[in-house]
């Protein structure tokens, strides 16, 4: 049997992990199009989280997760966009943005694929889903556009 509760709370720490890399990310890029691109994204995210808590608690877990973790945003991607921001270079943000949001898509697929997931967690993260991939193929498309010619 499947854990929903702790998969929607390894979910949790992958969008908080992302709320605030986007939310660095809009304070470094030298655009004003991606900043505002990148706090709607930030903000999104928020959204999602509460989104996620709320299904948690109706499921009976009584503390659902609030925050990403510093280890476990090695694994989500988020890790290197420190050294993006010093550069402040709008292409390496962009790449770097996308790393976390490709462990975001991946993320998500696998969760959504879970044997056993109650209809409604699986509707809900159907709809984000569509979101956090529109935005992973956005960032994708915004860098390469930012390639070098």
């Amino acid at each position: 049997m499947i854990n929903t509760t702790s998969i929607l709370n390894d979910l949790i720490e992958t969008l908080k992990d992302g709320h605030e890399g986007f939310r660095a990310a809009a304070g470094d890029v030298q655009s004003s199009d991606l900043k505002t691109l990148f706090l709607e994204w930030s903000l999104q995210r928020g959204r999602f989280v509460g989104e996620l808590q709320a299904l948690a608690q109706s499921l009976g877990e009584s503390d659902p997760e609030d925050s990403g973790s510093v280890a476990g945003a090695v694994h989500r991607g988020w890790i290197n966009l420190k050294a993006a921001l010093t550069s402040k270079d709008d292409h390496a943000i962009l790449a770097e943005c996308e790393r976390g949001e490709d462990v975001a898509v991946a993320r998500y697929e696998k969760a959504i694929n879970e044997e056993g997931l109650p209809a409604n967690v699986r509707t809900t993260l159907s709809a984000q889903f569509v979101e956090v991939k529109a935005a992973h193929d956005r960032v994708r498309n915004l860098r390469d556009s930012l390639v070098v010619k």
